[in-house]
């Protein structure tokens, strides 16, 4: 899996949030366990 700038990871154990700022090939891992990406929040249109 590639790490994309921009992208947020998630610890499912902990809660730990990840901010990437350098891409990489690898994987992330926190607790011993590979982290979530997690998906854009949606916001309220502004019409």
């Amino acid at each position: 899996m590639a790490l994309k700038v921009g992208k947020r990871y998630q610890c499912e154990q902990c809660g730990t949030e990840v901010l990437v700022t350098k891409p990489s090939g690898g994987d992330l891992s926190c607790c011993v366990v590979t982290m979530q990406q997690l998906t854009p929040k949606k916001t309220a249109s502004a019409d």
